[in-house]
């Protein structure tokens, strides 16, 4: 991270040396990507029907939901709703599809969809402050593909994530995201990590293990909902670089 670290006895946080003699606690931040830190406008829709068509053979006629769920999850509904069983070997045959189509269209994602606004500064201003990786709903190499278009991984630490092979359970993918950091870094008690998202699947999989949900209604859900849904901190969208990084930080 290019910092100084020390370890706290017990281990619960770290901290480490931030600019000009400044030391503060290390946080756990976790985000999620799609309608958090990008708009890819309905790529994911079209990457299923093409793998489904090139791979399985089978023109799709319906998408599950696929907000907040992982890809875990998705795959094997989207299979059992065309009559196809969910074997794993099938399901890995419909990833590595999604892995080459999502390569393939790296050169144009960026006329197609959108960073969010916000997302680079809220990335950039926590570095140094925070380690920073993911909890997403998107296969780990779809995931580079996706942030590394728009130059947003940079500050994000891809070995330690929770990706949506992992589990249908996106709970599942914190506990998972929490241990790798703990064990490459030291131990993150619940309350230094950090969830950010956009759904109440992102809040839910926060409040399960004791961590802070941070919502951005910059997906299908408002303000409103999001609260209603436990978040403890609500932003329209990311714009406000300070007020965000506070609300991380807290």
């Amino acid at each position: 991270m290019g910092t100084t670290v020390n370890r706290r006895t017990g281990g619960s946080q770290r901290t480490l040396n931030i600019g000009a003699g400044t030391v503060g606690p290390v946080k756990l931040v976790l985000w999620d990507i799609d309608q958090t830190l990008i708009d890819l406008r309905g790529a994911g829709r079209d990457w299923y029907t093409q793998v489904l068509a090139e791979v399985l053979g089978v023109t799709m006629t319906g998408m599950p939901p696929l907000f907040g769920r992982t890809e875990r999850a998705i795959t094997s509904e989207l299979l059992q709703a065309h009559g196809i069983e969910p074997s794993e070997e099938l399901v890995q045959k419909v990833w590595a599809g999604l892995v080459d189509v999502s390569a393939a269209a790296v050169p144009t994602l960026t006329t197609r969809g959108i960073a969010l606004p916000g997302a680079a500064s809220a990335l950039a201003g926590l570095h140094g402050q925070a380690v920073q990786s993911l909890v997403t709903g998107n296969l780990r190499e779809v995931a580079w593909h996706k942030l590394s278009a728009f130059e947003l991984h940079e500050q994000l630490d891809f070995e330690i994530g929770g990706y949506g092979s992992l589990s249908a359970h996106r709970p599942d993918l914190v506990a998972y995201a929490v241990e790798q950091a703990s064990a490459r870094h030291s131990p993150f008690a619940a309350e230094a990590v950090v969830v950010i998202g956009d759904t109440p699947h992102d809040i839910d999989a926060a409040l399960v293990h004791g961590a802070r949900a941070i919502a951005v209604a910059t997906g299908k859900f408002d303000e409103a909902a999001l609260r209603d849904a436990g978040a403890h901190e609500v932003f329209q969208d990311l714009s406000d670089t300070r007020k965000v990084l506070e609300a991380v930080l807290a």
